[in-house]
């Protein structure tokens, strides 16, 4: 369904292998929260969605709990999963609530004042939108 829905966006989206379940629950383990089902279904299909020029338009799970990491050591309050990044310091995720995340909405972190905005409702919006440059940050 993803890599169908993907190609039809834009057909310059390549894709990697599965992610496993040891690479998911990675993500629990290292980032304490379960994936919300949308991009859970992603990774099943793919490692990731980059295209030309290794433009990475979702992370793969290991950039995933690197950049969370990394973002939750500056900040301390965690209160994004971030999936994607803009290229400019700005990053995309779920908003996270009480130790889960609450609804479909992505969000855009900006790097520069520490606001952060809803961009899409939903993964399937978000990934049209940034692919075709209906989105920007």
């Amino acid at each position: 369904m993803w890599k169908d829905y993907l190609v039809s966006v834009s057909k310059e989206c390549q894709f990697k292998a599965p992610a496993t379940e040891a690479d998911s629950a990675l993500i629990k383990e290292k980032l304490n929260i379960d994936l919300p089902k949308k991009l859970a279904d992603l990774y099943k299909e793919t490692n990731g969605v980059f295209g030309n020029c290794g433009i990475s338009f979702i992370w793969s799970t290991e950039q995933m709990v690197k950049e969370n990491l990394f973002s939750r050591s500056m900040r301390p309050v965690d209160t994004l999963l971030f999936f994607s990044n803009a290229g400019n310091g700005d990053l995309f995720g779920y908003l996270i609530k009480n130790g889960s995340i609450p609804n479909d909405d992505i969000y855009v972190w900006n790097h520069e004042d520490d606001s952060q905005r809803v961009i899409a409702s939903s993964l399937e919006e978000f990934i049209k939108g940034w692919i075709l440059g209906e989105i920007s940050v």
